[in-house]
């Protein structure tokens, strides 16, 4: 007999290294000879999408397109420390401090184009088109490669460098009070699962996931990363195990080690809330590792609503869940 059963769960979670722990990024913006801007960080692209949005978070400030910013990462004899790809921290992290780096470079490209167009002031002028011309007189105007030229011929090259340092207190020891991380992000999942509690499989039909995120910069990319962590959630919830047994481990080849298909994941209804985070680069929050908390605790929810047994311990395969139910 098939039987169904829901389940949500929610969870929140911390940005950054926390309690305490320094967490600085660090960013160099510079102008390239062809008029590009250049963007110098040691951030590591490991699927997250952060040569993205850090290209992003720069060419918003300068108001570029994407197209005429060189990011340069992945080099530490070319880049600056921009922490780890770790702890949800780089769109918050290394993005602030792009954020950070852009505006001074534009303060500086600003006072260069005044003394290059003779103007008595940087006031009035804007950015289009890798263009810095003044507002109310839109005649008055240079090309960003015509700045680098000149800045060349003189011997010179602009380039600013800017960090950002997460602020973090460390827990106290005795009270266990304090604030170990900021920002936070928030979620709840809910799924609709079936059991057949005749062979123990468990089948998930349905999911609806609901993310703050502060701002979704890029909200394919956040699309993307909900799906790609429900998947890794219903791994982790119903199908890897080690099977490790006296310092061993059993399962060591994936004909053992069971991981789900496309075929195992239902579609998933994804839900971006946008509630922008005051000290986050244009408001986003870094969710790359939130999106997989609470997929396992919905099923384990649903499982339960479906057939009345609890799985406490993971993986929920059929072979444990006969024996709960046989043992209900």
């Amino acid at each position: 007999m098939k039987k169904r059963g829901r389940g949500i769960a929610a969870s929140f979670y911390g940005t950054g290294y926390g309690n305490g722990f320094p967490d600085v990024s660090v960013a160099i913006i510079g102008l390239e000879d062809d008029g590009r801007i250049s963007i110098s960080v040691g951030a590591s692209e490991v699927g997250q999408g952060v040569k993205t949005i850090l290209c992003q978070i720069g060419a918003e400030v300068l108001n570029l397109n994407i197209n005429d910013i060189m990011l340069i990462n992945e080099d530490s004899s070319k880049t600056p420390d921009s922490g780890t790809a770790a702890a949800s921290r780089q769109t918050y992290n290394t993005g602030n401090a792009v954020k950070l780096g852009m505006e001074s470079f534009k303060s500086k490209l600003f006072e260069i184009v005044k003394n290059e167009l003779k103007l008595n002031s940087p006031i009035g002028l804007e950015v289009e088109d890798n263009v810095v011309f003044l507002k109310m007189f839109p005649e008055k105007r240079i090309s960003f490669k015509k700045i680098a030229e000149n800045l060349k011929n003189k011997g010179k090259k602009l380039k600013v460098t800017e960090r950002f340092v997460a602020q973090t207190t460390e827990m106290d020891a005795e009270s266990g009070q304090g604030a170990p991380y900021w920002p936070y992000t928030f979620n709840c999942y809910g799924v609709e699962v079936e059991v057949d509690t005749e062979t123990g499989k468990v089948d998930i039909i349905k999911a609806v996931c609901a993310h703050d995120v502060g701002k979704a910069i890029n909200p394919s990319m956040v699309e993307g990363q909900i799906d790609g962590g429900f998947a890794m959630g219903v791994s982790y919830a119903l199908f890897e195990d080690l099977g490790l047994k006296n310092g061993r481990i059993k399962n060591n080849k994936f004909s053992r080690y069971i991981i789900p298909t496309s075929l195992d994941i239902p579609e998933i209804e994804k839900i971006i809330i946008e509630d922008p985070e005051s000290t986050a680069p244009y408001g986003a929050k870094g969710i790359g590792e939130p999106v997989i908390i609470p997929v396992a605790p919905a099923i384990l929810n649903g499982i339960y609503d479906a057939v009345g047994v609890r799985i406490r311990d993971l993986p929920a395969t059929p072979e444990k869940i006969l024996k709960a139910l046989k043992e209900r």
